[in-house]
């Protein structure tokens, strides 16, 4: 079993996505309210080498030598991956190698103001930063960033990385993440201060996205087709789509019958979280959130947020239970 990666997972943006994930659990500069991976444990601002470089290139490796090549590498994961220091020595290693494998970055901006980390960046193919307020009051109720990440540094750093990526390679491409929160990042103050600030980035595209499983806060609910329609009209922008994920079963090339029943059968023992189901079964937690999203979908379980002394986040039952 591997450590550092996961999948090859589907992605509607990234077709098949072998995923990279380069920090501890939790490890991140924000404490986002839609966070699928829960609370932020440890908020950092650290560069180190959480993880060692050499071992994730190498479970990379061994994996490409043994299976058909994805369409993407995708560096995403429990928490920021800019946070890792090594990132740019991997991407570097990975396109001298792999050449014809794309490479994709997930990122939260906190840190593309800073040049080191734009020159890391330098060696994906596409790079997705995510920009979901431009006013300082929605900034700081969605994303809770740590205290010395400003939100002026951010759009700051995502512009100015826009601009020397594209001068970087042809094929390079920006697209820029909006994560919608109804009733914090919906009014038109909001909406009108966003759009000021993407006309300033000039990504390739721009990407509304909403929850689709539970975040970190119980409050935080999926915004509604009509709310994303709406926000999609009002910031009235070439580009821009609203993001959809997969559902079916038919459509998860990489879906497994096994891993499943595993599932079904560990929550008819007992309530669990993401962490237990990936410990029990030996996965990784991204590839366990495939399998949650098509049980949910299809009323197999549910989720409940536990907040009892001694139970911690967010715990998956079945629904006949």
């Amino acid at each position: 079993m591997y450590r550092y990666i996961y999948g090859p997972v589907p992605s509607r943006r990234l077709g098949i996505s072998l995923g990279v994930d380069i920090l501890p659990r939790k490890v991140c500069n924000f404490n986002c309210v839609y966070c699928e991976c829960g609370k932020t444990m440890k908020l950092v601002t650290e560069r180190t080498e959480y993880y060692p470089s050499d071992k994730i290139l190498s479970e990379i490796r061994d994996f490409l030598g043994q299976n058909p090549a994805p369409d993407f590498i995708t560096f995403s994961g429990s928490g920021e991956p800019t946070l890792h220091s090594g990132l740019g020595f991997m991407l570097g290693s990975l396109k001298k190698e792999f050449p014809s494998i794309k490479i994709a970055v997930i990122t939260n901006s906190s840190l593309l103001n800073l040049k080191e980390v734009r020159d890391d960046l330098l060696h994906a193919d596409v790079v997705l930063p995510s920009l979901d307020a431009a006013s300082e009051e929605a900034y700081i109720k969605i994303d809770r960033p740590h205290p010395l990440i400003k939100l002026s540094n951010v759009i700051e750093g995502i512009a100015e990385f826009s601009r020397v990526f594209k001068l970087s390679g042809l094929l390079k491409a920006l697209w820029l993440e909006v994560f919608i929160v109804d009733g914090i990042n919906t009014d038109d103050y909001n909406i009108a201060k966003l759009r000021r600030a993407i006309l300033k980035i000039k990504p390739d595209k721009i990407q509304l996205n909403t929850l689709d499983r539970p975040g970190a806060e119980e409050w935080v609910k999926p915004a509604d087709s009509d709310i994303m329609e709406n926000t999609k009209i009002k910031l009235n922008l070439k580009g821009i789509e609203i993001i959809k994920k997969f559902r079916k079963r038919e459509e998860l090339k990489t879906y497994r019958k096994d891993i499943e029943s595993a599932i079904v059968d560990t929550l008819r023992r007992r309530p669990s979280t993401i962490e237990d189901l990936s410990m029990v079964i030996s996965i990784g937690e991204e590839e366990i959130l495939k399998y949650m999203d098509i049980l949910t979908y299809d009323k197999l379980i549910k989720a409940e947020f536990i907040n009892s002394l001694g139970e911690r986040g967010i715990f998956y039952k079945l629904s006949q239970i």
